[in-house]
């Protein structure tokens, strides 16, 4: 059974490889065969199609602010900032949950919001809250 800080130094490898190098290929090792990408929507991707989406990202251009990285257990979470190079604008704010078995990425959940919609997200309860509160 691995730790939390070997898991944490797994997705940290994988991040690192990915956006450091924009190379997908490097990170493939790193992914289970069975590994599930699930999407807000409640979409989800196998392996192969998640890796085809990552390969369609601009990788050359993107610029990663990791926020935090923390572990528990099989699952790592990562907070980040995304945004694309010579982009002015604040750009995406991203979660990211990876569940980690055997060493490998099984399983990620990702939720990203443009930064400059945040401020609308942040009320998006009150137009359904009860009255009389």
């Amino acid at each position: 059974m691995t730790t939390d800080t070997e898991n944490k130094s797994i997705v940290e490898r994988a991040l690192a490889q990915l956006v450091g190098t924009g190379d997908v290929d490097a990170l493939a090792p790193l992914l289970s065969d069975d590994f599930v990408h699930h999407r807000p929507d409640s979409t989800s991707s196998t392996k192969a199609e998640w890796l085809a989406a990552v390969r369609a990202v601009p990788l050359d251009d993107l610029r990663v602010e990791v926020h935090h990285v923390m572990a528990d257990g099989d699952h790592v979470m990562m907070h980040s900032r995304r945004r694309i190079a010579g982009d002015a604008g604040p750009g995406i704010a991203g979660v990211d949950i990876w569940r980690l078995a055997e060493g490998l990425i099984v399983e990620g959940w990702e939720i990203i919001e443009p930064v400059a919609d945040a401020a609308a997200h942040v009320v998006w309860y009150e137009a359904t809250a009860p009255t009389g509160r």
